[in-house]
């Protein structure tokens, strides 16, 4: 698997594309999260294709910059705003509990990394075809979990189908990152991520299905 500035930048282009249909298939607000999903994964890949043109030591403090505003994405907003976006979509009592207390651990592990990234800003760096990101602080075993929790497990409580998809597909891509790309885990797995998001899309038929209440 090659990644590039080029790679980084059509996964980018394409998500925005996919997002824009979406949020136009959107029938209400509560819905406009989840389709708004593709849209920040393509923002989040565009900050990438633009990082990979600072390498090497070609615009420093562009780099530095380019990389924190990635590491939010990658950090901070996904473990609380995916659980967030799923539970507005959820009509069953029982699992919009439990994607509530998904929401809190989410938001108490993004307020966490949130705090290192402050305290002590990521590194980037070319190894090989892939950027590292270099984390001075290291992610204790339950901050590691949490973030699992509202990132990926999340969506597997949803009662909608193709929201189950996309995450078993988010939870799938980040076993086989973190099993074939541990040491670029980040960026590769954010970039699988981002691909699979288009999954969204799915949710968001052109004809769109009655709303129905679940207990």
């Amino acid at each position: 698997m090659c990644f590039s500035a080029t790679a980084s930048f059509t996964a980018g282009v394409v998500l925005l594309a996919i997002g824009t249909v979406t949020t136009r298939r959107a029938r209400q607000a509560a819905e406009w999260p989840f389709a708004l999903i593709p849209v920040l994964f393509g923002v989040q890949q565009l900050l990438e294709g633009a990082l990979w043109l600072t390498f090497p030591d070609k615009a420093p403090f562009l780099n530095t910059v380019l990389t924190q505003l990635y590491s939010l994405f990658s950090q901070v907003v996904w473990p609380v705003y995916i659980p967030v976006a799923v539970l507005l979509l959820e009509p069953s009592k029982w699992r919009r509990k439990v994607l509530g207390a998904i929401t809190l651990a989410g938001c108490a592990v993004s307020l966490l990394l949130l705090y290192y990234l402050v305290r002590q800003p990521v590194v980037s760096r070319v190894e090989g075809r892939h950027i590292s990101y270099v984390f001075p602080h290291l992610h204790q075993i339950t901050a590691t979990g949490f973030y699992l929790l509202g990132a990926c497990v999340s969506p597997m409580f949803s009662s909608h189908r193709s929201v189950q998809l996309f995450g078993a597909a988010a939870t799938l891509s980040l076993i086989a990152a973190a099993a074939f790309y541990t040491t670029w885990f980040i960026s590769v797995w954010c970039f699988l991520a981002a691909v699979l998001s288009g999954i969204v899309f799915l949710h968001f038929p052109r004809t769109p299905k009655p709303l129905r209440a679940t207990a």
